[in-house]
């Protein structure tokens, strides 16, 4: 497994995270004992970059992670990097010092440690990510030492950008894919200058990458795949990374078959999350994993080299043609 620092965390971590928003059941059941597994399978195959927030599962994810690394992972390294600011209305007054104590410290009964060692505000407002007041208060939780290292989740690469011009900012996460190029013009190339990481999400476009999905292909009512397809829950961008179903499904059979082209040996999945964990200036990739051959199949991406020139030509084709004139200005 590759190895990367994460930002200004100074940390080590592998290049190939979990993001752990399906092990909080929020859409579609996973059991304790799945999820556990789910952790324990990445665990073993080099992962030591878990990804939550405290709002999955309602704090279930946290928990579940918390009582794995009592059980099983405290001598495995593994960096945990959380999110908080989403158990409110997400209005720029709500992100104060008092609420910031308040959630962190539910975070540390979760996660069961004195000290988070990441925690991210998550997707907050633009005024947020703007406050000299919000980093002050991030500040003072270091000081106090109740979280080693704060960053951000981001919707947009203005966002990324202006979070990533604060000096106490470790990370940024933001949306990176074959389907969303954007952070590759300026958020990359800014963050290598600062030293802030970059922790790439939805690096499969909510599975469309994979090459699993077809036009018939039908979700469970209570997935985001389903329900917010318009935006109407939270930002459509997450979905999807935004793109158009149909086209996506399109985009991804042409990615597929490039993936052919370039390695035959490898899934269009793990060569999406290969691709995003060799782009300049990334510190770990995110997928989810709902068991344990998904959790160990990702793992396999963390493992392989960079792509030919040809192969990251044809990403790019695809993009410009297809996808960008739906994402690129919007996010």
């Amino acid at each position: 497994m590759h190895q990367r620092t994460l930002g200004r965390t100074g940390r080590t971590v592998s290049v190939l995270g979990l993001g752990t928003w399906q092990l909080g059941a929020d859409w579609g059941n996973v059991s304790e004992a799945d999820a556990t597994a789910v952790l324990a399978a990445s665990a073993d195959a080099g992962v030591t970059f878990f990804d939550t927030a405290d709002v999955y599962g309602d704090g279930r994810s946290e928990q579940i992670i918390g009582r794995f690394l009592l059980q099983d992972g405290a001598d495995r390294g593994i960096t945990v990097a959380t999110k908080m600011g989403r158990r409110v209305d997400q209005l720029a007054q709500n992100y104060v010092l008092h609420n910031f104590r308040d959630w962190t410290d539910r975070s540390r009964r979760n996660l069961g440690t004195d000290t988070l060692d990441l925690v991210q505000l998550h997707c907050p407002p633009s005024a947020v990510i703007d406050s000299d007041e919000v980093y002050d208060a991030l500040d003072t939780l270091v000081a106090d030492g109740a979280i080693a290292n704060y960053g951000v989740s981001v919707e947009t690469c203005d966002q990324a950008l202006a979070a990533i011009a604060r000096p106490g900012i470790a990370s940024v996460q933001i949306i990176l894919n074959a389907f969303r190029l954007k952070p590759l013009d300026a958020v990359l190339p800014a963050a290598r200058e600062a030293g802030v990481g970059i922790i790439a999400r939805v690096p499969l476009s909510s599975g469309l990458l994979s090459g699993r999905y077809t036009r018939e292909t039908a979700f469970a009512a209570d997935d985001h795949r389903s329900y917010n397809r318009d935006g109407s829950h939270f930002d459509v961008g997450e979905t999807f990374s935004g793109v158009d179903y149909d086209l996506g499904v399109q985009a991804a059979i042409e990615f597929a078959e490039l993936v052919a082209r370039e390695n035959s040996a490898i899934t269009p999945a793990q060569a999406a999350l290969a691709w995003a964990a060799h782009q300049e200036g990334v510190s770990a990739v995110i997928p989810g994993a709902r068991n344990i051959a998904q959790a160990q199949a990702n793992a396999v991406a963390g493992t392989l080299d960079a792509f030919s020139d040809e192969f990251n030509a044809g990403v790019r084709e695809i993009y410009t043609r297809l996808l960008s004139e739906q994402v690129h200005p919007r996010w």
